[in-house]
Formats: C-alpha cells, structure tokens, sequence
C-alpha cells in the first residue's frame, strides 16, 4: 500500500506504526523548539495542535519529517500568539477599569537576548532555527516554505545584522562614559 493511500486513521496497523514512529523522531526536538520560543504551557499546547496537523496531513509528510514538523509548528505557535495578543487586550480593558495595585519588577535580559531583540522577528526566527535547531539552509527553508538560495541569503544577511547588534550592545555596555572629562 502507498503511503499516500494508508493515512493512521483508516485502521491500517502498518501506517499507524509508520506514525508513531515518525513522532518518536519528532516529538522532543518539536519540544525542545517551541521551549525556546514560549513558556511551558503554550508550548505543550502547541506541540499537541502540531502533532493533530501531523496526523491529519500525514500523507503530505516528507520522509525527512522534522523540518516539515517545524513549518506547522511555527504556524501553530503563530496562531497561539494571536490568541495571547486578543487575551492580552481584553484584560489591558479590564485593566483600564480595575487597575491592578503593583506592577511586577522587570526581567533583565542578557546582552545576546538584548541584540537579538534588535533585529525583525524573520531574522531572528531564522538564526534561531539556524543555531538551536542546527538546521541546514535547506532545512530552513522547508519550514519557512521558501527556496534554499532565498534560506541561504537571508541567514546570511540575519548573520550580518546580529554581529552588528552585538557590537552595538558591547559598546553600550562596555564602558561607562565619565561627566566633565575627568578622569576617576
């Protein structure tokens, strides 16, 4: 039987082993991805929503599942995020009428989190996907559904923007500037 004509859900032992397989591959590096991208609950969420689109779309899965994992899994996370967004606005509203007593004291972030913070959210997705997930420029683009020469050439300009943005962060941290030119 073809792997397109056996889908895990007709009652097909073989295609449901198949499955289970593959997500034994997938599931802890898609864990370890969406980890690093949102806390613990929206990432367990989120794991769940990628492997139920894994399932249903499990004759559209390449032999090489995992980067194909990871383009749902960033659509998946993108879809938890708008609903965060939505909830976050509704409670801003609720906020405005019943304002809460204290606010929570701001995290520091490190200077790599800092430089990062400075470049588009593309680019840092792709050095993410790049250095986290060890990803080939080929993997890349897979899961940002683009063309390899387009995944090269972005992670290289991404590349480029990042030492410019940690040398922006070193300097600004580096040395603290005297008032009046004296010296301490």
């Amino acid at each position: 039987m073809d792997r397109a004509d056996a889908r895990p859900d007709d009652g097909d032992v073989e295609a449901r082993a198949r499955y289970e397989q593959t997500v034994h591959q997938i599931v802890e590096p898609l864990r370890r991805y969406l980890a690093r991208r949102t806390d613990a609950a929206t990432a367990d969420d989120v794991l769940a929503d990628t492997l139920v689109v894994c399932w249903r779309r499990y004759d559209e899965l390449p032999e090489e599942a995992l980067p194909f994992a990871y383009g749902v899994a960033r659509l998946c996370l993108a879809n938890a995020e708008r609903g965060a967004r939505r909830q976050r606005r509704v409670a801003g509203r609720i906020a405005a009428l019943d304002p809460p007593r204290e606010l929570p004291d701001p995290v520091g972030d490190d200077r790599l989190s800092e430089a990062m913070s400075e470049l588009s959210p593309d680019d840092a997705e792709l050095l993410r996907l790049w250095a986290w997930e060890q990803l080939t420029a080929g993997e890349i683009a897979t899961v940002l559904d683009i063309t390899s020469n387009a995944a090269s050439i972005r992670l290289h300009r991404a590349k480029e923007k990042l030492r410019a943005a940690l040398r922006k962060v070193e300097a600004t941290a580096g040395h603290e500037e005297t008032k009046g030119g004296g010296r301490a």
